[in-house]
This record gives C-alpha cells, structure tokens and sequence, in this order.
C-alpha cells in the first residue's frame, strides 16, 4: 500500500483488516497511487483535473514541461509525490520550438497565420518572438515512467505524435484526458477525427468533451470584448476511457477507473456502473466512499 496523508478524505478511507489480501480486495480503497502523466503541465493552464487527488496523496506525478519559466514556477511548488521533467515530449527528433506571445500557445508546430488572422486575439497571442531547436524524448523511452493509469496532455498540436510514439506506455492505461482541436490554429496540426481515431483503433472510447472553446471573428467584439466567441469552436478537451465494450477490467482497473471519473470528472453514473457487480458493492458505501456525499438529483433504481 502506498503512503496515505493523515487524514484521507471519505472515498479512501482504508478499512480495517488482519490481512493484505482482506485489504487487496476492499472496494473502497485504492491498491496501489493513481499514476499520472501530465505532458504539459504549465500551470498557466489552470488547476489539473488530478489536483485534488495529488494534494491528499493518492496521486504520483510525472510531468513534463519545456518552458524553462513554467518549469521553476512548478518545481518551486511541487509536492512529495511529484517529479517534473524538462523534456519536450514527441518524435524523439530535433525538432523546432515556436516560443508565443502568449506561453499557452508555445508549440513545436507553426501558429497558422492564415487562420488566426480570422480571429480577434490570435493574432497576437499566437505571435511568434522566437524559435529554439530542441530535442524531443518518444514517451516509450522515458525511463522515469513505469506505468501510465491517466494521462492528461495539452502541447498544442502536439499530441498524435506522443501517442504514436507512446504505444507501449499507453497499452495499459486507463484514461487520457488530451486536448483536441478543430481549426487548424497551427501549421499541419491534426485534428479532432485523427485523434479520435488513434484512440478508437487502441481501445479507447470519448466519453466527454470538456473546456469547448469557442472564438470570435474579427472585427466583431461582444459587449467590448474579445473573449467570448458565439459558435465557432476551436479546441476541447477530450476525456477518452478504455472502452467498456471491448475490455475486460481487473477490479482494481475498475476501482481506478471509477475513483478518476467520479472525483475529477463528476461521472457518478459511469463510476457507479464500473463498479456495481463487484461482489462487495453496495448502494450506500458507493455515494459515500465514492461520491463523497448524497446527491439528492440523482437516484437509482
């Protein structure tokens, strides 16, 4: 069992046993950490959906992260169970890193004037000041990871080439949430339906589309602003899980499954479902152990 934070919340309260194994199959409580990835992981991005979980110590943490400023801002912030990396992830090759205007759209992928110039803001943020040849580490050869249960990666555009180049890494994880895209925002990026599917063709189904951004064409403003688009969407982030028509999950796959889905992405419903027919499921210790509380909206037959 791994490291438990003096007061762990409801969801992952060990129960008490005379033996491992009594303890390794106790639906309520996680066998081994919860092992992220985050690629990407420049905290100007906001709070990851892991947060939580990694501040009451149930997560261990890899992150990578390029931007030398990004870098000393979260290794100046980082906890016990996170390790930060400064590797740019992908092909393995030389490739050139496109430094913006605004960090978030930093990649190693031209910005697309041709389409930003559409768009109120882009332009700017998109800007490039200068561009640095760096190398790139393939995710399978990183020697620092030993497994992936939920990846979490946003490197703007980026993200097909880590897949491909992170087959084995990924075999057995569980879910990746990864930024998608549907314009073209920087030269030759793939978009949504080629994401999409790589993760249906290795087992993997969407389950939610989180973050839908939507821009504004220029010279249109909305109320003065720049910010709020009206229907153009332009990128997502896409939550993808094993798929559960094809997979057969072991209990603890399932426990992980469902504690992610349920604390980071409030899918009570899913969770609920992965986790029914365990021999030890009960209604009761499921919203309080699992939810954390009684939803009195939601109900089950």
């Amino acid at each position: 069992m791994f490291e438990k934070p003096e007061q762990p919340p409801a969801a992952f309260q060990t129960v008490a046993s005379k033996s491992h194994e009594s303890k390794a199959r106790n639906l309520w409580e996680l066998d081994d950490p919860i092992h992220v990835v985050d690629i990407g992981a420049n905290p100007i991005d906001g709070t990851p959906p892991y947060a939580e979980l990694l501040k009451r110590g149930f997560v261990k943490l890899v992150g990578f992260e390029p931007q030398k400023d990004a870098l000393q801002k979260l290794l100046a912030m980082k906890g016990p169970n996170e390790t930060y990396l400064p590797h740019a992830v992908g092909t393995g090759e030389k490739t050139q890193l496109y430094i913006c205007q605004a960090s978030g759209m930093t990649s190693t992928l031209k910005p697309n004037n041709k389409v930003l110039d559409h768009f109120q803001g882009y332009p700017i943020w998109g800007k490039v000041k200068s561009v640095e040849e760096i190398d790139t580490v393939r995710l399978d050869d990183v020697a620092e990871i030993g497994k992936i249960d939920w990846l979490k990666i946003d490197i703007q555009g980026g993200e097909l080439n880590v897949f491909k180049n992170g087959e084995e890494k990924l075999k057995d994880t569980l879910v990746i949430q990864t930024e998608v895209n549907f314009i073209q925002l920087y030269e030759n990026q793939p978009l949504f339906a080629e994401v999409d599917q790589w993760m249906r063709a290795h087992g993997f189904m969407l389950h939610t589309l989180l973050e839908q951004r939507k821009r504004l064409y220029a010279p249109m403003k909305i109320n003065g602003g720049i910010h709020q688009g009206i229907n153009q969407l332009t990128t997502a982030d896409a939550v993808y899980v094993r798929d559960i028509n094809l997979n057969q999950f072991t209990t603890a796959q399932r426990k992980k499954i469902a504690f992610v889905l349920s604390k980071a992405y409030g899918s009570h419903d899913f969770a609920y479902r992965l986790l029914m027919n365990e021999k030890s499921f009960n209604k009761k210790d499921f919203f309080k152990k699992i939810v954390g509380k009684q939803i009195n909206a939601i109900s089950v037959d």
